[in-house]
C-alpha cells in the first residue's frame, strides 16, 4: 500500500469514527463520556471518568430549586477552578488583571449552556466553588451520577436555581471577552455607555443614575449609595433574549470597561436574582457623598469579592454579549459530511492524477 493509499484510509477512518460519534450526539443529549477543556488554555485536555478521578477531590453540599422543587444535594467532585488552572489560562502579561477579561462556558451534550466569568471562580475575587463532580453521597453512600446527568456535571453552589448545574457535561471552553474597547489613559468618567445585546442602548450621567431606584450597602465600615447593576441591565435597558431557548440569560454576560480599557467580565447568571443573586450595584455616592475623581463618577462595586479588582472605577461602558456556542450536535455532523466530501473529492482527484501519471509512463 502507498504512502498516498495510508493516509487515505486514515482520514477515511477518522472521517468515519467522528461521524459516528457526531450522530450518537444527535439524540438530544446521551450520557456525558469525556469532558473537553478548549479554549484559551495552555494544555487543551480531554478527561474521562478515570482521569476525573485522579485529580484532587472535594466534597460539596449545595441548595437550589429545580423546576421549583428544593433541592439538596451531596456531591464529590475536583475544582472547575483547579481544573482550569492546571490547563494554564492563556493571559496578558502587559494588562493588569486580564484574567478577569475572561470567561469558561459549559456545555452539556445536548447544546445547553451557562457562563461563568472567570472573576466569580477565582480564589481571589469571587472565589465561588464550583466543582466538576462525578459522585453523589445519597444515603451515606456514594456513587456515580445518575444517567440524567451523565459521568460529569458542574456545580454553582450559592445560586438560588439550578440553572447553571449544567449537566451531562462535554466542554468547558475557555474565552476573552468580544469587548474592543481601547486602552488609553486613565482619566475621571463622567457618563458610561450601556450596549450590546440590549434592547434600548442608553447613555447615563449622574443625573440619569440618580433618577433611577436608589440603593444603599454597607460594605466594610462605608456606605455605598447607586443603582442595582441586574435592573440597570435588565429594567432600564432591557437584555436582548430569545424565549425560544431555555435560560438563555445564562449564556450572556456583560463587560465593564474603565476609562483606561481597564476589564471585568460579570457572567449574567452571576447578577441574576433568579441565579447567583449577587448584590453587585453602580455605586455613584459614598457616605452621602458623591465620588471623587480618582473613582470618576460611578464605579461597579462586587460586596462579595475578596480582593477589589472587580471594582471598576471610572466606569464608561458596559457592554452585553451572548456568548458564542460552540457547534450544536446538528451542526458538528453537517461539517463533517462537508470534510468528508472534500476528503472524497481529494481523493479522486489524486487517483486522476495518478491515473494520468501512469498513461503518460
Amino acid at each position: 500500500m502507498t504512502t498516498s493509499a495510508r493516509q487515505h484510509r486514515l482520514r477515511q477512518g477518522l472521517i468515519a469514527a467522528a461521524l459516528l460519534a457526531a450522530g450518537a450526539a444527535l439524540a438530544h443529549g446521551p450520557p456525558s463520556t469525556e469532558l473537553s477543556l478548549s479554549g484559551g488554555l495552555h494544555h487543551p485536555a480531554v478527561y474521562g471518568d478515570a482521569e476525573l478521578r485522579a485529580l484532587p477531590s472535594a466534597t460539596q453540599t449545595v441548595n437550589y430549586t429545580a423546576s421549583g422543587v428544593p433541592q439538596t444535594r451531596t456531591y464529590v467532585g475536583t475544582s472547575t477552578w483547579g481544573l482550569l488552572d492546571q490547563a494554564g489560562i492563556v493571559v496578558d502579561t502587559n494588562v493588569h488583571n486580564d484574567v478577569l477579561n475572561r470567561y469558561v462556558l459549559a456545555t452539556g451534550t445536548d447544546g445547553y449552556q451557562a457562563v461563568f466569568s472567570l472573576g466569580e471562580l477565582h480564589p481571589w475575587f469571587s472565589g465561588r466553588q464550583s466543582l466538576v463532580v462525578y459522585d453523589e453521597i445519597v444515603d451515606g453512600v456514594q456513587q456515580p451520577l445518575g444517567p440524567d446527568d451523565g459521568f460529569a456535571r458542574i456545580t454553582s453552589p450559592g445560586d438560588v436555581r439550578g440553572g447553571r448545574y449544567v449537566s451531562n457535561l462535554v466542554n468547558l471552553d475557555l474565552r476573552s471577552s468580544d469587548s474592543v474597547y481601547p486602552m488609553g489613559p486613565r482619566v475621571p468618567s463622567t457618563e458610561f455607555l450601556v450596549s450590546g445585546a440590549v434592547q434600548t442602548p442608553t447613555v447615563f450621567d449622574l443625573a440619569a443614575l440618580q433618577a433611577l431606584p436608589a440603593v444603599t450597602q454597607e460594605i466594610g465600615g462605608v456606605s455605598y449609595t447607586g443603582v442595582s447593576f441586574w435592573d440597570l441591565l435588565n429594567t432600564q435597558v432591557g437584555i436582548d433574549l430569545d424565549a425560544s431557548v431555555h435560560n438563555h440569560i445564562l449564556s450572556h454576560y456583560v463587560v465593564a470597561v474603565g476609562s483606561d480599557g481597564y476589564k471585568v467580565v460579570f457572567s449574567m447568571g452571576e447578577l441574576s436574582p433568579f441565579f447567583g443573586n449577587q448584590p453587585n450595584m453602580i455605586a455613584y455616592m459614598t457616605d452621602g457623598e458623591l465620588l471623587g475623581d480618582s473613582h470618576g463618577f460611578a464605579r461597579v462595586v462586587a460586596p462579595n469579592d475578596d480582593r477589589r479588582g472587580r471594582w471598576m472605577s471610572n466606569l464608561v461602558a458596559l457592554e452585553v454579549y451572548a456568548a458564542a456556542p460552540i457547534p450544536e450536535p446538528g451542526t458538528w455532523l453537517l461539517m463533517l459530511l462537508g470534510l468528508g466530501a472534500v476528503a472524497g473529492r481529494g481523493a479522486l482527484s489524486a487517483r486522476r492524477r495518478a491515473s494520468t501519471a501512469g498513461a503518460a509512463a
